[in-house]
């Protein structure tokens, strides 16, 4: 159980179209969506902000593994069950994104992403112009460096409200990696 409410009854009537949407897409509510629920507002930044990178030109495949480093390196334990299913979803097999919990692509584009994710998230946004230089260098134009430092933030959050609100990982349970 949740460190808040997380009973779908009790959510505030803004939520509930959100929520219709959530179960559209996922065939049921998701732990995590039902406690950002008792926030409209919340629901409404993280379902627009999937929404919007999921249209992005990363593509779900890269975000999904910046999504596991980042919650391996928070130690998100939901997060990285439910963005190792959705990975495997978008194409990834279970050994590259194991690798990408540990920040190791075999695709150098893919290993630029995760390193900067991983540079970004240690340094707290910290980070220097040769680590954005080294995405560009990796193909990654202006806008894409943004989406990359867009899915980072993104992740966090969720990676935080699950950290922070002890919601049960509802989805097949990975391991965090060293």
């Amino acid at each position: 159980m949740t460190r808040i409410n997380d009973n779908l009854d009790l959510i505030p009537a803004a939520s509930q179209p959100l929520v219709a949407k959530v179960r559209g897409a996922f065939g049921t509510v998701p732990a995590m969506f039902a406690t950002v629920a008792n926030s409209p507002a919340a629901l409404a930044s993280m379902w627009g902000s999937f929404g919007a990178l999921g249209g992005g030109t990363l593509g779900a495949r890269l975000g999904e593994a910046i999504a596991v480093a980042v919650a391996n390196r928070n130690h998100c334990e939901y997060c990285l069950a439910a963005h190792t299913a959705l990975g495997q979803k978008a194409g990834a097999s279970v050994e590259e994104l194991a690798a990408a919990q540990r920040g190791i692509a075999r695709d150098p584009r893919t290993q630029a992403a995760l390193t900067f994710a991983i540079r970004l998230v240690d340094a707290r946004g910290q980070v220097s112009a040769a680590d954005v230089q080294a995405l560009r260098a990796a193909g990654f134009d202006d806008g894409q460096v943004v989406e990359v430092i867009a899915h980072v933030a993104l992740n966090l959050f969720t990676n935080y409200v699950n950290i922070a609100l002890d919601v049960p990982v509802d989805f097949p349970r990975v391991a965090l990696a060293a």
